[in-house]
């Protein structure tokens, strides 16, 4: 990858030319191509698609939009892509920051206001948290949004950490083996959800947005980020990290590496069509759960 003017998208000028950060470059680049690939967010055989990327300002979203137009302009991500900054009316929030960035940048973007913090103030007790009825609020007007601009997905900047620490949400708190989806159609069945940074590591993301000194906005503008289940998980992944490094992508693979026959879900394995002799293991591990 050159760092010519000429040879890159603005996003990546002044990109520091160490050895170091090169790797983590070209290390998040070729993950999030895996994850377009893996999970096919492209159809490559069909028209050419136009996607909303969600931009809030924080370091993951940041390194989104930078990796999206990387694979752009290398030819490898044949899609439009439309930059999307929802102001919500946080205190403090401001506001000149993406716009400014966003066209010093030349990216194509749209910035709008929609004031739901009031509402989730009007309608959450004091001393409860925000972010449920925050995020659906946004949510929605993000499908809005990508609906009037006629884009057919609107692609989050979630990445490998958020993916783990809704996994173990669930299951500490769900009662459910469920993460984030990289690819999930929406609940009216019109729009793509996608997230191309689902095998990038949350360090990795903060060390780029970093190195590229983009202006990142925090996200506790609200005040209500404290306690927070995601917060007590992040922790306790971070102990298990600090013990065994490298744990966090362990977990990460077995969530690509599921057995369903070695799981308890009697709708997603046909343990009651068992019989003895009535399967002969043919090199598939599914068709019999083997003792271990």
């Amino acid at each position: 990858m050159l760092d010519d003017a000429d040879d890159i998208h603005p996003l990546f000028h002044g990109a520091p030319r160490s050895t170091e950060f090169r790797k983590l470059r070209k290390r998040i680049v070729r993950l999030a191509r895996e994850a377009v690939d893996t999970y096919g967010m492209v159809d490559r055989d069909g028209p050419r698609a136009r996607w909303l990327v969600c931009l809030s300002g924080g370091k993951d979203s940041y390194t989104l939009l930078a990796v999206l137009h990387e694979l752009q302009w290398r030819g490898i991500l044949p899609v439009d892509l439309l930059a999307c900054n929802l102001d919500q009316g946080q205190p403090g929030f401001p506001a000149t920051v993406l716009p400014e960035f966003l066209k010093k940048m030349q990216v194509e973007h749209r910035v709008e206001y929609r004031d739901t913090y009031s509402i989730v103030v009007d309608k959450i007790p004091a001393g409860r948290t925000f972010c449920a009825l925050c995020s659906r609020l946004r949510r929605g007007n993000l499908y809005r949004i990508a609906r009037e601009e006629g884009c057919s997905a609107v692609v989050l900047g979630h990445h490998r950490d958020d993916i783990l620490e809704t996994f173990f949400m669930n299951l500490f708190h769900g009662g459910r083996l469920a993460a984030m989806p990289p690819k999930l159609v929406n609940e009216d069945g019109d729009l793509f959800v996608l997230r191309p940074l689902a095998h990038v590591a949350e360090a990795d993301c903060e060390r780029f947005a970093r190195a590229m000194e983009y202006p990142i906005i925090p996200c506790d503008l609200c005040g209500s980020q404290d306690g927070l289940q995601r917060q007590q998980v992040k922790r306790i992944l971070d102990g298990w990290e600090a013990n065994s490094p490298g744990r966090r992508q362990v977990m990460f693979r077995a969530l690509m590496n599921a057995r369903p026959s070695h799981l308890l879900d009697a709708q997603l394995f046909d343990f009651s069509g068992l019989s003895l002799g009535s399967v002969k293991c043919d090199g598939n591990l599914e068709n019999v759960p083997r003792l271990r």
